[in-house]
């Protein structure tokens, strides 16, 4: 009779990991077709950007009036968290998130889907979101391969947006765009509740990353460490923290890290008081999320 699966790996609350192969995700969230909104009439639809492999992105379109003149809209392009190991583009947390800022704001998003370690570890979703950035770029002159962005995106207003995880893959394709200019103007960079490195190796970080050292040495985990950091393609960087988040003192030390360095942009900060990590995205109608909605709005606006 075979022995039971032995627990090798075991990093609440992202994984589990067996000695059989089997990876056992802690966290499921139920996925959602593209569609039309009932309430706001944000439009959703899936793109594959890479034909190599079949990971979806999903682009949201505020509702459109086909009386009104066109105009030309913001773009956000957010990337999701989860640890690099967990979440989704397609997924009720994203739909719930970015449909009543894509309305209010009103602004075009994309969701960018990468692929999650271990099954491809680290550094795949930096390349991932890297080569969806570049699939953006390619609608700079207006005849991109989709026409929703064509038709209304203005290329010289966009922003990268990401949390926790998606805030360090967020941050690493900002400074790409500076460093080779791929003809967006990216102005502005969120980055929410984020993970950086610390001193001390992360032990799922080295499970996911195993070419890293997963502490603050490595460039693509901690700012700090980056060369590229003053070509950062941005001017504006917006960093939300919460009080009771163990990453708090991460995203403090981010900012102190972009001032100190020799970036020329400036740092706008905000503190989630009474509130823990990622608190919007779980709690989307509260008071203090609908908060967090319109401080991102603004800070788009004001480009």
């Amino acid at each position: 009779m075979a022995s039971p699966p032995e627990l090798l790996h075991d990093f609440p609350p992202f994984l589990q990991v067996y000695n059989d192969g089997r990876i056992e995700r802690l966290i499921t969230t139920p996925r959602l077709p593209p569609s039309t909104d009932p309430i706001t009439g944000v439009q959703s639809k899936d793109v594959v950007i890479s034909p190599d492999h079949e990971t979806k992105s999903r682009i949201f379109l505020p509702k459109i009036n086909p009386q009104d003149p066109p105009k030309k809209l913001p773009l956000i392009i957010y990337i999701h968290g989860g640890g690099f190991c967990i979440g989704s583009p397609v997924n009720i947390v994203t739909h719930n998130f970015l449909t009543p800022l894509v309305s209010q704001t009103p602004a075009v998003a994309i969701a960018v889907g990468y692929r999650l370690a271990p099954e491809n570890p680290l550094p795949t979703a930096y390349h991932d979101c890297w080569a969806a950035f570049q699939w953006i770029a390619a609608h700079s002159t207006g005849s991109g391969p989709d026409p929703w962005i064509n038709d209304y995106v203005d290329t010289s207003r966009v922003f990268l947006m990401g949390e926790s995880a998606g805030a360090n893959l967020a941050h690493y394709v900002t400074v790409q765009a500076g460093v080779s200019k791929p003809g967006l103007d990216i102005q502005g960079l969120i980055a929410l509740h984020p993970y950086f490195s610390e001193k001390e190796p992360d032990k799922m970080i080295q499970y996911l990353y195993p070419g890293s050292s997963s502490s603050d040495d490595d460039p693509k985990l901690n700012p700090r460490s980056d060369p590229d950091l003053e070509k950062m393609g941005c001017s504006r960087v917006f960093i939300m923290v919460a009080e009771k988040d163990f990453l708090k003192q991460r995203g403090i030390d981010y900012m102190e890290t972009l001032k100190k360095s020799k970036w020329e942009g400036s740092v706008e900060f905000v503190e989630n008081e009474g509130e823990d990590h990622c608190f919007y995205l779980f709690n989307p109608r509260s008071e203090k999320a609908k908060g967090v909605i319109q401080m991102l709005i603004s800070f788009v606006n004001q480009a």
